[in-house]
């Protein structure tokens, strides 16, 4: 399979989706996009995003000339989906808690969802319940700290278990938490850190993300769409890789070893 993809998220999550569409389709030239002058999106509001993410995917696709861009963001595609594919004359294949597949696997009736404050409150993510689990009960917590946390590790860098375990530790604490079996990693940095927070849930639950439906979607789209010659992979950032050394290192581990800076005003 050959063609373009450009993966897109606000720092270094979204990495693990470009891993599945590689694994998945190895021959294909995917590229890395990281919104890190405006990291973090979970703590944004929904107007700075939305004028923003239109504009910023718009100007990485006349410069990275993909022929699919993914949001590999729970936040920015819970919030202006739309709004991008609006701006861009490619397919665009958004990010989707994986509410539905958990509602399906949980034996108890009770399923957790961890994302980020934006996407807790996102009238998209209540659809989502309202079609997908209105008969099961779901338990939403909210964490930029647990992004942030992600990125540390991915980096290399020491975390304490316990900071992990107090993390999502409201999750479980809620009224019904005890009853979670099945939790949505509604956030692409959270399988990052999937073995710490496995490791520190107060009884055992199965984890899910989007991360292979995303790569599933991805290939798909792009066998009509593909037109693009397969080049080096870069990673794209719009504040200077100097600036940037850990998420610089995170990519290069993954495959993205060009830094390329693209401002963003």
């Amino acid at each position: 399979m050959n063609g373009k993809v450009l993966v897109f998220d606000s720092g270094m999550g979204g990495l693990t989706v470009a891993r599945e569409i590689r694994a998945m389709a190895p021959g294909l030239s995917v590229d890395y996009a990281a919104d890190s002058g405006f990291f973090p999106y979970g703590d944004k509001s929904d107007q700075a995003l939305r004028e923003r993410l239109p504009m910023i995917a718009k100007r990485l696709c006349e410069a990275a000339k993909p022929d699919v861009f993914v949001i590999a963001c729970n936040t920015a595609s819970t919030l202006a989906l739309e709004e991008v594919r609006s701006a861009l004359d490619i397919p665009v294949v958004g990010t989707v808690p994986a509410i539905k597949p958990a509602a399906r696997l949980t034996r108890t009736g009770t399923i957790g969802l961890l994302a980020t404050p934006g996407t807790v409150r996102r009238a998209y993510t209540a659809k989502l319940i309202d079609d997908f689990a209105s008969q099961v009960r779901v338990i939403m917590h909210g964490s930029v700290e647990l992004v942030r946390m992600a990125e540390l590790i991915a980096a290399g860098e020491a975390v304490s278990l316990e900071t992990f375990r107090s993390l999502q530790a409201p999750l479980f604490e809620a009224q019904g938490g005890d009853q979670i079996d099945t939790v949505v990693l509604a956030c692409t940095h959270f399988p990052l850190v999937r073995g710490e927070l496995a490791a520190t849930v107060p009884h055992p639950v199965t984890f899910i993300d989007s991360g292979e439906a995303i790569a599933r979607q991805t290939l798909h789209v792009i066998e009509g769409n593909a037109g693009s010659a397969v080049t080096e992979s870069r990673v794209w950032l719009t504040s200077p890789p100097e600036q940037q050394t850990r998420l610089v290192e995170v990519s290069r581990r993954f495959g993205f070893h060009q830094a390329v800076y693209l401002k963003a005003e």
